[in-house]
């Protein structure tokens, strides 16, 4: 990596006409700190040396801590031009770099670097690393179960042992899912416990890493109207012992009345195609009105909640999935967010 940052970091300062480097040091000793690369550069008549702390995750915790070494170099030389670097350095964590009177560059091409005469910035580029393992992490199935719990109640605390048992997941993961949350300073420690302290810039993140895809549907016609579709559906599940939950613009109604539909859509825990024969359910491949998914894990019916005797999906798990439907499915999201979600908040 430290290979790939030097080109970027050419790249960079090749911007400036009257700027030379002289010189790409690495793993250079300064005072009782090890800087990854130090680059020696010439303007006109002047050196200037840049200390770059080179991580390879560029989350706003990891930020903190490196600027807080970088300040300890500043300590034995203080005319060096401390640069903090990453595969990819958020705009909050751009934030904190600019606030901490440090440089940054990450790989992807977002820069701010400022010092003599040099005033070099870019930023906008996009996250050409969404795919690395941190994401994958965060975003698993299992790791998405401690998300919808924290992101239901915000303000209550939880311990990670209460936290595990109510998630379903071993305490390793969760203890994983908590670094993460840490390294973004979206979760604090508060004596009662564990808290959410920045549910929007979470559930916008899982937004950008939810596929709806992932859910199993099939497709059916009914001639029922769709009030009577949705209580046939879960009187059958109630009957079979078959967990279920209305989603989509079903779910979304019962939250938001403002929100209208011509398709029931909903998850059955198992056994679809069963549940769709109790129905008189015709699968078609075109002009639907009935969508069933079989769920890709059981956490999708975390929060589930009972209106007018049917279940209905949590408004976290009924806004992710709207987001993934064509048409107006982005318009009653944003409903079931403002008038639903946030305000619970």
């Amino acid at each position: 990596m430290l290979a790939e940052v030097e080109n970027t970091l050419r790249a960079c300062l090749q911007r400036v006409p009257f700027l030379e480097i002289e010189s790409l040091e690495r793993e250079l000793k300064v005072g009782d700190v090890c800087i990854d690369i130090v680059a020696t550069v010439r303007i006109a008549r002047q050196r200037q040396r840049l200390a770059l702390e080179v991580k390879n995750n560029g989350q706003p915790r990891v930020v903190r801590t490196a600027a807080y070494r970088l300040a300890r170099v500043l300590q034995y030389e203080p005319d060096v031009y401390c640069v903090f670097t990453a595969p990819y350095i958020s705009p909050q964590s751009a934030e904190i770099c600019v606030k901490e009177k440090i440089g940054y560059l990450d790989l992807a091409g977002n820069c701010r670097l400022t010092f003599g005469q040099v005033y070099i910035e870019q930023e906008g580029k996009p996250n050409t690393f969404s795919e690395k393992r941190d994401l994958r992490s965060l975003y698993s199935p299992k790791a998405a179960r401690v998300l919808r719990v924290l992101l239901t109640d915000p303000k209550k605390p939880w311990r990670l042992q209460a936290l595990a048992e109510e998630a379903g997941i071993s305490l390793g993961q969760v203890s994983n899912v908590k670094r993460l949350l840490e390294d973004r300073e979206w979760l604090k420690s508060s004596d009662a416990g564990l808290l959410l302290n920045d549910p929007e810039s979470l559930l916008s993140e899982w937004t950008e890493n939810y596929n709806a895809r992932k859910n199993t549907p099939r497709n059916y016609y009914t001639l029922k109207s769709m009030a009577e579709m949705e209580a046939d559906l879960a009187k059958t599940c109630e009957g079979k012992g078959t967990a279920y939950a209305l989603t989509g613009f079903s779910g979304a109604a019962r939250y938001a009345p403002s929100v209208r539909y011509q398709r029931v859509m909903a998850y059955v825990s198992h056994d679809v195609e069963s549940t769709a024969k109790i129905l008189s359910l015709k699968e078609v491949t075109s002009g639907a009105n009935v969508t069933l998914f079989t769920p890709y894990d059981e956490g999708v019916l975390y929060g589930t909640q009972q209106i007018d005797g049917i279940c209905i999906a949590s408004p976290v798990q009924i806004y992710l999935d709207l987001l993934g439907v064509k048409g107006r499915g982005e318009e009653a999201a944003k409903a079931i967010l403002n008038e639903v979600i946030r305000r619970s908040w």
